[in-house]
């Protein structure tokens, strides 16, 4: 190896730390962000902090962030998973004071691992219209507030911005699309982000027609990128190893899905943003839509089984 090579393998390794730990960048911070980095760093990056919160926000949040819930990021009840109109996303975006030449660190609430779920959806939304500069304030809320830092209960009124936004299908898997990688159309592993009991049939949500999963899928639950117990996600230690355990062959593309897109967003940001890993897109109605169109299911119980497991109460 010539010691040129060697300096530009090493300066990879560096970046590829550097994005993966959230330090601090030129023009901003990596995916995901500290909150000693964003205490550290705020004043020069001069970020747009989204606290994402549907509860909380007026007992106490970051100082100067705007309270953006995750409702607005969402679908109906029925289909929670669903991807907003663009108009009307647009709208809610534009009195969010967001501006797509500027960062924007999203906060969840940061009390379990399924928090995060919320800002990777969110991440997601904001990537696939035009944004990015984007980072993840790892932890949360109660990450900054755990850190001893400052919160402030006063409501921040940003001055509304103008944009002109479209929705980019780059990171999206539309039902149409998953149902033709099931049907070998298109060459692509389907990655189910939920739970065991979920992958195995033994559990479903209510908006869901029946349990089960994707034909053919592999079973990574989003969990595997969190130590127990921690609201914090862990950095990708080795991509190459964790394609190898999905079975994704270079090139190929993955779809992660689970229930509604929210586990699985998880998934994404984790293959996509920390792995760096290649067209990697969410199915964000996931398993909810799917099971309702009457398509063939994988691990569906019989008739009898699920008789048995309503009668237990599981």
């Amino acid at each position: 190896m010539t010691g040129q090579t060697l300096i530009h393998r090493l300066a990879i390794a560096v970046a590829a730390l550097l994005v993966g730990a959230g330090a601090v960048l030129a023009d901003g911070f990596g995916p995901l962000v500290t909150p000693a980095e964003l205490a550290e760093g705020r004043d020069a990056v001069q970020p747009v902090v989204l606290d994402i919160r549907d509860q909380g926000y007026a007992e106490g949040h970051l100082p100067g962030a705007v309270s953006a819930p995750y409702s607005t990021f969402r679908g109906p009840r029925d289909n929670a998973g669903q991807v907003p109109r663009i108009d009307k996303l647009q709208s809610d975006l534009e009195k969010f004071g967001l501006a797509t030449d500027r960062p924007v660190v999203i906060v969840p609430d940061g009390r379990t691992d399924s928090d995060f779920g919320a800002a990777a959806r969110v991440y997601w939304t904001l990537k696939s219209v035009g944004f990015e500069n984007l980072s993840i304030l790892n932890g949360g809320t109660q990450g900054w507030v755990a850190a001893g830092l400052p919160v402030d209960t006063t409501q921040v009124m940003p001055q509304p911005t103008t944009l002109d936004l479209t929705f980019s299908d780059q990171w999206l898997a539309p039902t149409g699309t998953v149902t033709d990688i099931i049907d070998g159309r298109i060459d692509a592993v389907l990655v189910d982000s939920r739970p065991a009991e979920f992958f195995e049939g033994r559990a479903k949500v209510d908006a869901a027609a029946k349990p089960g999963t994707l034909p053919g899928a592999e079973s990574h639950p989003y969990t595997n990128f969190f130590t127990p117990g921690s609201a914090a996600i862990s950095p990708v230690q080795d991509a190459a190893d964790l394609k190898r355990r999905l079975g994704v062959a270079d090139g190929q593309d993955v779809v992660a899905f689970c229930n509604t897109g929210h586990w699985a967003a998880t998934e994404w940001f984790a293959l996509s943003e920390l792995a760096g890993i290649e067209n990697v897109r969410l199915y964000p109605t996931s398993m909810v839509e799917y099971s309702q169109t009457g398509l063939p299911m994988d691990n569906v119980p019989s008739l009898l089984a699920s008789l048995k497991r309503q009668i237990r109460g599981d």
